[in-house]
């Protein structure tokens, strides 16, 4: 590890032009010393080539990986274990960084050695140019712990934090999920206990375009719900880990995500996820509400029609209700 060293790791798949705007975002950077590290994941176009180029014009600063597609998670944690930084900057090939985003951060965790990561506002751009006036979703709010908000939702996108590479050590590799990898990780970040540093300041910069993105798709893909399925899981673990209980209204909300991701896998026809879904619904609801009606009735329904018509039926009732 080298000291006040950041690491940046971006991992691509067949995004060329993008990921030229993403790694000027680092080299514009104020703070020095900087790393980036390339994560080419299996591009079928001209990206591995813009990604050796991009080396070859910044010798010592820029490292390129190619290997096999395997997904954001397994790239990101190819990345990781070859970053030399003290800190670490995950970026995504479609975001950018703000100029002194490391070294306001890097200062915030100079002051702050309690916390483990430290955050900014997130400013949103739409495809056509035009940007949101407040920050992105919960970016703007000052939280000195992930855990139990992050139950609710991930309040900050990928590029948002920047975290101490002890605190990623310590977390774990990335899985191969191939949907809300991200949201996974933190919240094993989060069961750490980690504290928060945060910078009333514009830190980041997340982008909409037409290009693909993996959040993009169908509700009731199976593909999709089955990581969505194992997310969801490994989410709850690491929140019972981190001491969360049914009491706090964070878990009873994250209960009722499970429920709707179970009836939703039902309708997918992934039955075996629809049923180990309720079982951690009913868990997180707690011993009295998860003996509440709804889930009496539901659980009779699918042990007569089975879990996938239990789910369809009730995924319609709940489109005719929205």
């Amino acid at each position: 590890m080298i000291e006040s060293l950041v690491s940046t790791i971006i991992p691509v798949y067949n995004r060329a032009g993008l990921l030229n705007d993403a790694v000027l975002s680092v080299i514009n950077q104020t703070h020095r010393p900087i790393e980036i590290i390339i994560v080419d994941d299996g591009s079928t176009d001209d990206t591995a080539q813009s990604a050796d180029a991009q080396a070859a014009a910044h010798p010592g600063i820029i490292r390129v990986l190619h290997q096999p597609n395997g997904g954001v998670g397994k790239a990101r944690e190819a990345g990781r274990q070859i970053a030399k930084g003290e800190f670490i900057q995950y970026l995504d090939s479609d975001d950018v960084l703000l100029p002194r985003k490391f070294e306001w951060q890097v200062a915030g965790l100079r002051a702050a050695p309690h916390c483990g990561a430290a955050y900014g506002y997130t400013r949103f751009r739409h495809a056509d140019g035009r940007y949101e006036p407040v920050p992105w979703k919960g970016s703007g709010r000052r939280v000195d712990a992930m855990f139990p908000e992050f139950l609710v939702s991930r309040w900050w996108d990928t590029p948002t934090p920047l975290y101490r590479a002890a605190v990623c050590e310590a977390a774990g590799p990335w899985t191969d999920l191939g949907l809300e990898e991200d949201w996974e990780y933190d919240c094993r970040v989060a069961a750490l206990g980690t504290k928060l540093h945060f910078i009333e300041e514009y830190v980041a910069e997340v982008r909409d375009h037409d290009q693909f993105r993996l959040s993009r798709g169908i509700a009731l893909d199976p593909v999709r719900l089955r990581h969505r399925a194992r997310s969801h899981q490994l989410i709850y673990a690491h929140a019972r880990r981190a001491g969360i209980d049914e009491a706090q209204p964070e878990m009873q909300h994250f209960a009722r995500t499970l429920f709707l991701l179970s009836r939703q896998c039902g309708a997918a026809g992934l039955g075996r996820e629809a049923r180990e879904l309720f079982a951690l619904a009913k868990a997180a609801s707690g011993a009295t509400r998860g003996r509440g009606l709804d889930f009496r009735l539901y659980q009779a329904a699918a042990a007569v029609v089975g879990w996938p018509l239990a789910g369809k039926i009730a995924c319609s009732a709940d489109r005719w209700r929205a």
